[in-house]
């Protein structure tokens, strides 16, 4: 053999002793048992991951077919139920988009609010956009529906920019993420 077919030999050998030494020394510390409960805890936690109180943007629906009544700039507007902040609208963006320079958060709160143009109860998602100093013109806060901040997912009392590159508040946008169906005027 040569000096290279000697030398990666060696380092196989020195490579199976060490993963041997070292399930051996897992081994005589941890049961099966322990370490297949630890393993099924793990597969249960990455199997929840996906319920988390969390608001993706590849859900939302659009907003285009719904009859929108009332003014984005007023703290009255329909979409506005369980806002806080100041929206979007009146700061260079509209509902639903950020202004430039700004990014959207990648966490949100949501409320349910009542639209008076069909008589449907919708799924409003509130991200915050971030990266700019806080615009400071339409201020609203409705807490409609609001809970403390124990239940994350409902309250509108946190500084929600925590999911983007920047924790400076810009303003916030009222995005509809869903309708209930159960709830038209009329039936």
């Amino acid at each position: 053999m040569n000096k290279r077919e000697q030398l990666i030999d060696q380092l196989l050998k020195d490579l199976d002793a060490a993963t041997n030494g070292a399930v051996r020394f897992i081994s005589s510390r941890t049961s099966r048992r322990s370490f297949l409960g630890k393993f099924g805890t793990f597969l249960a936690g990455m199997g929840a991951l996906p319920i988390l109180p969390v608001v993706r943007d590849a859900q939302a629906q659009s907003s285009d077919d719904i009859p929108d009544m009332g003014n984005p700039d007023s703290c009255e507007y329909w979409r506005y139920c369980a806002f806080s902040g100041q929206a979007c609208s009146c700061c260079g963006g509209t509902v639903t988009q950020c202004p430039p320079g700004s990014e959207t958060a990648t966490v949100a709160w949501v409320g349910t609010c009542h639209n008076p143009g069909d008589g449907r109860d919708y799924l409003i998602s509130y991200n915050d956009c971030c990266g700019k100093s806080a615009c400071g013109r339409c201020g609203c806060h409705r807490s409609e529906g609001d809970r403390p901040v124990y239940y994350p997912g409902k309250s509108n009392s946190i500084l929600w920019c925590f999911g983007s590159t920047s924790h400076a508040y810009h303003c916030t946008l009222a995005r509809i993420m869903g309708v209930e169906e159960s709830n038209v005027a009329g039936q």
